[in-house]
């Protein structure tokens, strides 16, 4: 199944332009009220300084295409989620709560408001809003054949577009507070101090909290029911794991939040700490990435024989390396419209794959039949250039190697 926007919002260009004009708005009123906070030159110093890690997003989407298949779609909506929705519900409720706890008569009667939306306001809004991109896919069904490996993407993602808009306002307010005091030196400049402190020391930030939150959202999926029988365990599941997932966030922001506010050797401990855990989130995202690597190898054995793939293609089509030779061939002999034709039959063979797996799991794949079928009929249409350039640019195995199995 492919990754992209839920098929209730993305299946039809009307309902995917609506998705894209309520983004559009929402990014126009946060836009405003950043421009009003930090003037026309800040909010682009902002932007452009912001823009800065957005390549480092637009290649880690990448390297999920050869096992999520049109990934840039449910990237971008992640994306613009995070920027404007999740910014703009931030904006609004962590004021609002903060006022509405504080006010006379006071509910909460802290000495330091400031410490209250930082540490506890500040993490549980924040981290809501920006799960509210995980929830849209997940129960729109468009992730339901990556589980945990697509529900990191789509979190991060998210939390890669709050921070930008986070970071546009806090460099564009550092900027225009340099402005009016002409501090201009790189010891003195908050624009320089802005951009180290949240671009270079802790970018990791906003998408190491999300991450907790995805982890949560893809163990529910790959631990959901596979079996009739199993339902009602697999429910509550479902339910459980996200939220587990979403506290774990909240905490963790939590911490991080607080920790800016001690000396510096209590900062650098919690930095410190964090470390692993951004590690070990890399590596399940590698880990699951070879896994279903070698799952599309696996799989697509079983059509070889059947003679719809050519012997060596599974082992092609498995290979990110061996795709992008393809694509770049395909290009080289038939232009654009070849590269299109090869990037359809590698997507093609990768949905086929992750089809056939889902029902050899015993899970709930709609009418399998039929959807193998069109599948197949798809991969044959391109079937005689595009098997033939993926075979003549497949690398061989290495001499005296021998395959083993997956």
């Amino acid at each position: 199944m492919r990754l992209s926007l839920p098929p209730r919002l993305g299946a039809s260009r009307p309902r995917t332009l609506l998705i894209g004009a309520l983004l559009a708005l929402c990014g126009l009123v946060v836009g405003a009220v950043i421009h009003g906070e930090t003037g026309t030159g800040g909010f682009w110093v902002g932007v452009g300084l912001a823009a800065l890690p957005l390549p480092v997003v637009a290649l880690a989407v990448r390297w999920l295409g050869p096992v999520a298949p049109a990934a840039w779609r449910a990237a971008l909506f992640a994306f613009g989620w995070g920027a404007c929705v999740a910014t703009l519900v931030a904006l609004t409720v962590n004021g609002l709560l903060v006022r509405w706890l504080t006010a006379e008569p006071a509910r909460l009667a802290p000495s330091q408001p400031d410490t209250l939306e930082l540490t506890v306001i500040a993490p549980m809004v924040e981290e809501t809003a920006k799960a509210g991109a995980l929830l849209v896919v997940w129960l729109g069904g468009a992730a339901r054949g990556h589980r945990v490996l697509v529900a990191l993407a789509v979190a991060g993602c998210a939390a890669a577009g709050f921070a930008f808009t986070e970071n546009v306002l806090y460099l564009g307010s550092a900027f225009e507070q340099d402005q009016r005091l002409g501090s201009w030196s790189l010891s003195q400049s908050a624009t320089a101090v802005t951009f180290v402190v949240r671009m270079v020391v802790a970018p990791f930030a906003h998408p190491l909290f999300s991450a907790l939150t995805g982890l949560g959202f893809g163990l529910a999926m790959a631990l959901g029911p596979a079996r009739e029988r199993a339902r009602r365990n697999g429910h509550r599941w479902r339910v459980a794991l996200p939220l587990a997932g979403l506290a774990l966030a909240m905490v963790l922001h939590s911490v991080w939040n607080a920790a800016t506010s001690l000396s510096f050797f209590r900062f650098a401990a919690v930095y410190l700490l964090t470390l692993p855990l951004l590690g070990v989130v890399c590596w399940l995202a590698v880990s699951l990435r070879r896994r279903e690597l070698r799952m599309i190898r696996r799989t697509l054995t079983h059509y070889v024989a059947a003679g719809w793939l050519a012997p060596g293609e599974p082992a092609a089509l498995g290979s990110p390396g061996d795709r992008a030779r393809a694509r770049r061939a395909a290009r080289h002999a038939r232009g654009a419209a070849g590269a299109r034709a090869l990037a359809d039959y590698q997507r093609t063979a990768t949905e086929l794959a992750r089809l056939r797996n889902e029902a050899t799991l015993g899970r709930d794949t709609g009418d399998f039949p039929g959807r193998e079928h069109r599948l197949l009929e798809r991969l044959w249409q391109d079937r005689e250039f595009a098997s033939a350039t993926t075979l003549a640019t497949a690398e061989p195995p290495p001499t005296g190697t021998v395959a083993r199995p997956d």
